[in-house]
């Protein structure tokens, strides 16, 4: 992973101290909260309905052992003991008391991790593929190109106060793990004819109050050209974006507004007047910046490996925790791991302290010191060797982070929700929590297959409802939780925002609904169909009359 110097330290270091200037001012008096609220806003931390929440960068989706472990320390000292991965690949801490954050931003600097740009109208975190560097699949490791545009964003001066908070994701597989068309920009390198690499770029996805399927406005950009044509567009952006509402001030509105055609000439102008030679990377810079994303210097191993096709068939656990958990590595002899967060009954994302520290012992032992944060709130060991893979499960079982269910029906996305978020309408994780357990049992879970299911608990979407294959909403009807399903959705390859089934359901009546569901897709399906094929294929009629024929 990119490795900081003394300048990016020496900048963080006095990002902190500035921040606990300002915090100190905040407690004596000397700034109200309308005044302090953009400070903090900048530096990660939030209001929430019962404490602070700090949101702590993970760039690329991308830890070592020792963050992970400054991680698990933070959450043992200053919130209760666990963290909340998030679906930008960042790690939340829910429970922070204003005097600690100071202390807490000096802490991750130490580690080089921070805050900045967490939050704010600004360019956030940029999200890449968790596999990357260990499949197969990719044409070139996304993680250069998403530490490029790293550098190129933070406190860029001309884009830290937007018209709206901005997100780019970043894939270089054909099989998106990213959500990239759901983004205000999504990257997908690509080959040329001729075999050059260049990017796809789609601009003007999002979720939200109104959600769209970005469209592409460049087939193929040389990669060289990459921050110089961001810039472009962020200046149209910058431009044009509505700054008097903010229900229409993200980028999908715009490019919605101008048409893509008309917006990607627009672009094509602005990039025309920028000198390329003053933006875009140096090929020794770039070379760089790729030095620190070499491979691993794995070991020459055997494709097929006997201690792992043993403890397969002798722990049915552990072959469940292989067919479900464990991917093919682009090295013989290697697997990428998944490791869930999502045991039936426990929070969506989260994890303990203790759960922080077998992963990055893990991690240092047997991974290269490698850990990844999905957006789908999972954790993945990219560089596992097929002949650990038993010991490692061992360990994550002992740590309750073994559950066999990537994909399946209980890997549910869910933001906080009311639980914690000011914003939001309806709880999401007693639904999530609703939902797993009823399909707690592995063997009907992997009967049903692949089937993602993401709540929210308000219109902002934190948890992509619009795109899961069963999208849950929470809505406030006259101070009661109801939950508005939607269907087939995707926030893959083959993006789009799903259907609406009917009449919102109250809490009581959303697992059993999801319940209902399931027997219609079995009922339903042709051989070899996901959950998504059979929807697409027989349409809403049988399902919405499955959940609402009592009602009727």
């Amino acid at each position: 992973m990119y490795q900081y110097d003394a300048i990016d330290r020496e900048f963080l270091t006095d990002r902190a101290n500035e921040f606990r200037h300002q915090v100190a001012r905040r407690l004596s008096g000397e700034l109200t909260e309308d005044q302090f609220k953009p400070l903090r806003l900048m530096n990660g931390l939030y209001l929430q309905l019962h404490a602070y929440m700090l949101r702590v960068a993970i760039p690329y989706g991308t830890l070592n052992p020792r963050q992970l472990r400054r991680l698990a320390w933070i959450a043992r000292t200053y919130d209760k003991g666990y963290g909340h991965f998030t679906t930008r690949t960042n790690l939340q801490f829910h429970w922070i008391k204003l005097k600690d954050a100071p202390d807490i931003l000096d802490a991750l600097a130490e580690v080089d991790l921070h805050a900045i740009q967490t939050s704010g109208n600004c360019i956030r975190n940029t999200t890449a593929d968790p596999r990357a560097g260990a499949t197969a699949e990719e044409i070139d490791d996304p993680r250069v190109w998403a530490e490029a545009i790293r550098q190129w964003s933070t406190l860029h001066p001309e884009f830290s106060f937007l018209p709206r908070k901005f997100k780019i994701a970043i894939t270089a597989a054909a099989k998106d793990r990213t959500a990239a068309k759901l983004h205000d920009i999504g990257l997908m390198l690509r080959r040329s004819r001729d075999g050059a690499l260049g990017f796809e770029v789609i601009v003007g996805g999002g979720m939200g109050r109104t959600p769209h399927v970005g469209p592409t406005i460049k087939e193929h950009l040389p990669v060289g050209r990459l921050l110089s044509y961001l810039e472009a567009v962020l200046r149209v952006y910058n431009r044009h974006g509505r700054r008097d509402n903010i229900y229409k001030a993200r980028i999908k509105i715009l490019v919605a507004a101008l048409g893509a055609e008309e917006f990607g000439r627009q672009v094509e102008e602005e990039w025309a007047k920028i000198d390329a030679a003053q933006v875009d990377l140096p090929d020794v810079e770039l070379a760089r910046i790729r030095g620190f994303f070499a491979p691993p210097a794995f070991d020459v191993l055997p494709r097929v490996s006997a201690a792992f096709e043993e403890a397969k068939s002798k722990d049915a656990d552990f072959a469940r925790f292989a067919r479900n958990n464990v991917q093919p590595h682009k090295q013989a002899g290697y697997a990428i791991v998944d490791v869930s967060l999502k045991r039936p009954g426990d929070t969506p994302g989260d994890a303990t302290a203790e759960q922080m520290e077998v992963v990055a012992d893990l991690a240092e032992r047997y991974g290269f010191g490698d850990i990844r944060i999905t957006h789908e709130q999972n954790l993945v060991l990219p560089h596992i060797r097929l002949d650990d893979l038993p010991v490692v499960h061992a360990a994550l079982q002992a740590a309750g982070l073994a559950t066999a269910n990537i994909n399946l029906v209980s890997d549910i996305i869910a933001c906080p929700g009311l639980d914690y978020c000011a914003l939001a309408n309806a709880r999401a994780i007693p639904i999530a929590q609703s939902i797993a357990e009823r399909f707690a049992e592995p063997d009907r879970a992997e009967a049903v297959g692949e089937l993602k299911i993401k709540i929210s608990g308000c219109i902002n979407a934190c948890g992509h409802h619009h795109v899961g294959h069963i999208g849950i909403l929470g809505v406030d009807k006259k101070g009661e939780e109801f939950y508005q399903l939607t269907l087939g959705g995707s926030g893959a390859e083959d993006a789009e925002v799903g259907k609406m089934l009917g009449p919102a359901l109250p809490a009581g009546r959303v697992a059993e609904a999801v319940d209902q569901l399931v027997e219609v897709y079995l009922r339903e399906r042709q051989e070899g169909e996901r959950f998504l094929d059979t929807f697409r294929r027989a349409g809403v009629a049988p399902f919405k009359e499955a959940v609402y024929a009592e009602a009727d």
